[in-house]
């Protein structure tokens, strides 16, 4: 069996049908096992011997639209891959905390030019750390000492579109030790 984590875009805990135990029931009803949520923001574990993750997301995707009305974004990522980034440690000698969020931004798609994107953007509070392309994710770190935070996230959903998904660096850490 292979260990995967759904990353959802758009859950809102406040909505009734984005709540977990509806996530995983939806999950469960397309015969994943060993379902589990992390946290209450659309992070799902799970175990399937189905190895085509595009066809996963894609399963997945048209369940929770169907069954709960969620049209967001699914994102898959193995376990292989998360437990690398984590031990690549892109994040070395840096704390999340308050003032500073460390970001994973989860691409579904690599555009061809997203180096050159990454290497042009220059907003304040911003710093680019990296782009992991095993687990195609671009990490950042977003200063929030200022009291106007930074819009990365708006960028990167117009420069690559809504098919992106982004986690603190404390989220990964913790979906990854639930799938241990």
């Amino acid at each position: 069996m292979n260990r995967y984590a759904a990353l959802l875009r758009g859950i809102m805990p406040a909505n009734p049908n984005m709540k977990n135990d509806k996530l995983r029931a939806v999950f469960e009803g397309l015969g994943f096992a060993k379902v589990a949520s992390v946290l209450s923001s659309g992070n799902v574990v799970f175990h399937s011997a189905d190895t085509d993750v595009p066809n996963l997301e894609d399963r997945i995707q048209e369940a929770l639209n169907r069954e709960l009305g969620i049209p967001g974004g699914t994102i898959i990522r193995g376990y292989e891959q998360l437990v690398d980034l984590i031990d690549a440690d892109p994040f070395a000698d840096l704390t999340h905390c308050r003032e500073t969020y460390l970001t994973a931004t989860f691409l579904k798609q690599v555009p061809p030019d997203l180096t050159e994107d990454l290497l042009q953007h220059a907003e304040a509070g911003v710093r680019i750390v990296g782009y992991d392309a095993a687990a195609r994710v671009v990490l950042s770190v977003i200063d929030n000492r200022e009291p106007r935070t930074p819009n990365f996230m708006a960028w990167m959903e117009k420069t690559y579109s809504k098919d992106i998904t982004t986690r603190t660096w404390l989220t990964v850490q913790k979906v990854v030790k639930k799938l241990e």
